[in-house]
Order: C-alpha cells, then sequence, then structure tokens
C-alpha cells in the first residue's frame, strides 16, 4: 500500500535517514520512539510537507515522493488538530469537501455519515473553540477520513487528552478502524497505544527506524540494546557464550540457539518465574536469588532481585506475592526457559 525507501531529511535540529518500511492495506501501523526522533519529521515528508533529501515514498505503486500534500490523498492529523477556529464544527469537517467542489447534498450526506459513526452528530452545530480535546480529536478525524483518504497519518492523537479520556478515545479509535476500514501510520511514545491499536510497529531512535514487526514480536525480541532499552528491558546482560550456555556474572545461563564469543542477550521480566522452593520445570534456567527490593502495580508486583553478581527484574501478580509473603531480604528461586532467552545484536 505505501512503501517508504531509504528516505532521508534534515530540518534544524532534526534528522532521520535511510528510513524504510512498508504498510499494508487496512493496516495500523505504529511508528514507537522518544522525543526528538525525527517520528514528526517523517510524517510531515510522508504528508508532502517536507521534501526529502534522498529515497522515494511509493503509495499503491505511484511515485509520490515530489507530488504537492493536496495530490497525494493522504489526511493528515498534527498534534494540535489544526482545526479552522473561525468554522463551526460542520463547517469544520465540510472544509475539503467544499474545497473540492462537492454537491450540497453529497456534502451533508458525508458529514452527517462520518458524524454519526464517530458520534458527534450534536456537535455539528458547536464552536470548535468550546469543544474539549477528545470532541476536537473527533471533529479532526471526520474532517481527515470524510475525504476518504487512501491513508491517514495521525501525530500523537492522543497528546492533548486526560488519561480517561486518552483510554476512551483509543478504544473508540478501534471500533472506526473497524467499521471504517482506513489504513493509518501513526506516531506516539507510548508503549501502551502501540500495544492496543498497532497491527506492525517501527522502532524510531536518533532518526533511524531501528527494528520494523509485529508489535508482540518487537517488545519481546528487540533486535540490539538500544531498542532493548528503549522498550524498557531491565535484564540485558553482556557473557561469553560456548554452545547453548552463556557465562554472565557467576551464572552460567542456557540459551535455545547455539552462539560462540562475547554476546549480549535480554531476559523478559515476565518470562522469570519467582517460587519460594526450587521447582522441577522445564525452565532450564534455575537460580536461587535475593530479593532486593519491589513496588506495588495494583494487581501485579514488580521485584529486582540478585542472583549471582546479576540484578534481575522481575513481575508477579499482587495475589501471589501475598501468598508467599514475600519481603526484602529474603531468599527465593527464578526460573525462565532457555527460549525466553533472546540474543541480541
Amino acid at each position: 500500500m505505501l512503501r517508504v525507501e531509504n528516505l532521508s531529511k534534515s530540518w534544524k535540529n532534526f534528522r532521520f535517514e535511510g528510513v524504510s518500511f512498508e504498510v499494508k492495506h487496512g493496516e495500523y501501523f505504529i511508528i514507537l520512539g522518544p522525543s526528538g526522533a525525527g517520528k514528526t519529521m517523517l510524517l510531515e515528508t510522508i504528508a508532502g510537507i517536507f521534501k526529502p533529501e534522498s529515497g522515494k515514498i511509493l503509495l499503491e505503486g505511484k511515485d509520490i515522493t515530489h507530488l504537492p500534500p493536496e495530490k497525494r490523498k493522504i489526511a493528515y492529523i498534527p498534534q494540535n488538530y489544526g482545526l479552522f477556529p473561525h468554522l463551526n464544527t460542520f463547517e469544520n469537517i465540510a472544509y475539503g469537501l467544499r474545497l473540492r467542489k462537492y454537491p450540497i447534498e453529497e456534502i451533508q450526506k458525508e458529514v452527517h455519515g462520518i458524524a454519526e459513526v464517530l458520534e458527534i452528530s450534536n456537535l455539528l452545530g458547536r464552536d470548535v473553540k468550546t469543544l474539549s480535546g477528545g470532541e476536537q480529536q473527533r471533529v479532526a478525524i471526520a474532517r481527515a477520513l470524510v475525504l476518504k483518504p487512501r491513508l491517514i497519518l495521525l501525530d500523537e492523537p492522543f497528546s492533548s487528552v486526560d488519561p480517561n479520556m486518552r483510554g476512551r478515545l483509543m478504544r473508540e479509535m478501534k471500533r472506526w478502524r473497524r467499521e471504517l476500514g482506513f489504513t493509518a501510520i501513526h506516531v506516539t511514545h507510548s508503549f501502551e497505544e502501540a500495544m492496543f491499536l498497532g497491527d506492525r510497529v517501527g522502532v524510531m531512535i536518533a532518526g533511524k527506524l531501528e527494528q520494523v514487526g509485529e508489535i508482540g514480536h518487537v517488545f519481546s525480541k528487540p533486535k540490539n540494546e538500544m531498542v532493548a532499552r528503549f522498550l524498557g528491558h531491565e535484564n540485558v546482560f553482556e557473557g561469553q557464550a560456548n554452545g547453548n550456555t552463556v557465562e554472565v556474572g557467576g551464572l552460567k545461563i542456557e540459551i535455545a540457539r547455539p552462539s560462540r564469543g562475547k554476546i549480549k542477550i535480554v531476559i523478559p521480566p515476565e518470562s522469570i518465574l519467582i517460587s519460594k522452593e526450587r521447582t522441577l520445570s522445564s525452565a532450564r534456567n534455575n537460580f536461587e536469588a535475593s530479593i532486593q527490593s519491589f513496588e506495588d502495580l495494583g494487581t501485579i508486583v514488580k521485584l529486582w532481585l540478585r542472583a549471582g553478581e546479576l540484578n534481575f527484574s522481575a513481575y508477579i501478580t499482587k495475589a501471589s506475592f501475598l501468598d508467599m509473603r514475600l519481603s526484602e531480604g529474603e531468599e527465593v528461586f527464578i526460573s525462565f526457559k532457555a527460549t525466553s532467552v533472546h540474543v541480541i545484536d
């Protein structure tokens, strides 16, 4: 559907370089990265606001790299939504249709139709300056979708709303996508948005798209230490591999695929099991550990543990934490499968 090939652009203090990825028809693609990574500039280059220094942008097989924004059939929703303050809700949504000289009857039909799907029919006569952040976002999305674009670009769409409204809008976005079947690229720094909405994700750090893949795969199997650290992995270790064993921090950790020499590994905290006694299981890695500290996160508890010379983080349910009567300084056993240990670049 969309193919970006080796795209590069510099502007002021921002730069992205050699960015390549594809978005499939009907896909919700997330570009995830920290502030200053170049995510917004990449989105604006795809929209045609910026011209790339090199590379290509192809939409449905057609090279649109040098087309003006209005000829790309791409809708772009900036962080501030870009609503026209002098127009009411109806006229904001209808703006693009009027620009394209749609008949009045068709404008009425299309605006009311999209307003019904987005549940903003009651707002059509309202001044947009009187709308809440969540209502303004719906109007901006309606204005984009009413034109039936081939692709919709969303720049941090939930950044201007409070946490409760954010959760509701995320659920509604999922419904709108299901009902309308649009293709989208969504820029964010939020792991929650990526996990909840995305089909695939591209992790962008310091102007480079470091890894692209399905959400679950990228989060559990980061490509390199930079991606792993950004995604919040704390169990990142460097050791000496000899076949299926890695010696690190006084421990011999079993891995699924044989390796040789110095390597780095990641062990997802959710893959680590905690027990008061050594248990017999399929997990090939079993170590004594001591609880250094813990944090109550509601239904789960995060533990920081010391095994050998290594510091691990792990999660346990609140119920299990209370049942085992765990506390700081207590000796426990940690176990994890060899297949849970991921070797990174």
